[in-house]
């Protein structure tokens, strides 16, 4: 390079420098008041949390765990997040699978269907859900005649679960398999792979980080269900009460230990989803580039 073209370098650097000073003095406030918003919003609430549990000792803490009642409602939880992450794992597979290899007539209609528990209330899906199921209507009564109560048992909870979390795993695996296309698979019909063979060999492994990333977020989704399950549950201690209403019982008691130490429970558990769900998306985001690329 020659000393003319090194000055006209320098110049241009000269000319340049006051614009990146002023977008780092931007970044820097706009990173600053991300900080201070989330500071605010997420971990002030979250040592909140852990001070009120931990204020009389961690054996008072520890003796939530020992009441019948709250290993009821993490039983009922747990239980209750296994079968809605089966249900709709299944059906957000299935669901991405069919939207996005095939035409057919309501498939605009399908999608609508999928994100109608984003945009309807919880409180107004239990409120259905019960109107459904409840022993006044005829469905419910119905399946109360054969041996089977839904509405304020724990049948109505995952059928309420199910629903607010359903959009999650499908959601996620449309987007990864829209951007995809069908070629491969229609590459792999066409050389005489069945359609298990197909979904198995070509379809999952491209879409698996997908639905791994769905199921966590639909697993989060359902430990913290409040809305829709207080009132299809009725809300029976010891029943019929999940770990969020279980810490709704406790803080009306003014049991403030037990309700915020099960609350801070929940809040790991989600967080530690939270975490895996973004180290997942850190390890699969540069994949899917390449193989979009490609």
């Amino acid at each position: 390079m020659t000393a003319f073209e090194l000055r006209g370098l320098d110049a241009a650097i000269a000319r340049d420098a006051p614009q990146r000073e002023g977008l780092r003095a931007v970044d820097r406030l706009a990173i600053g008041g991300v900080a201070l918003l989330l500071g605010f919003f997420v971990l002030l609430p979250l040592v909140s949390i852990a001070y009120e549990a931990l204020r009389a000792g961690w054996p008072a803490a520890a003796a939530t765990f020992a009441d019948p009642y709250a290993r009821a409602a993490i039983a009922l939880t747990g239980l209750t997040a296994l079968v809605t992450v089966a249900v709709n794992g299944t059906f957000g597979v299935l669901a991405g699978w069919t939207l996005t290899k095939y035409r057919f007539p309501g498939k605009a209609l399908l999608l609508a269907i999928i994100d109608l528990p984003l945009t309807v209330s919880p409180v107004v899906a239990g409120l259905a859900l019960l109107l459904c199921f409840g022993t006044n209507a005829p469905l419910g009564a119905w399946f109360a005649a054969h041996g089977w109560k839904i509405a304020f048992a724990p049948p109505g909870i995952i059928l309420a679960t199910i629903f607010v979390t359903f959009p999650y795993v499908a959601r996620e695996t449309i987007a990864l398999m829209s951007e995809t296309g069908p070629e491969l698979e229609e590459a792999a019909l066409g050389l005489g792979a069945t359609l298990w063979q197909t979904f198995a060999l070509v379809t999952f492994p491209r879409a698996r980080w997908a639905i791994l990333n769905g199921l966590l977020l639909c697993n989060a989704r359902a430990l913290g269900e409040f809305g829709a399950v207080s009132v299809i549950s009725g809300n029976i201690r010891g029943l019929t009460s999940t770990l969020p209403l279980h810490i709704d019982i406790l803080y009306n008691e003014d049991n403030l230990v037990g309700a915020f130490t099960l609350a801070g429970a929940l809040a790991l558990l989600v967080i530690g989803l939270t975490l895996a769900r973004s180290v997942i998306e850190a390890r699969h985001q540069p994949n899917h580039i390449i193989e979009t690329r490609r």
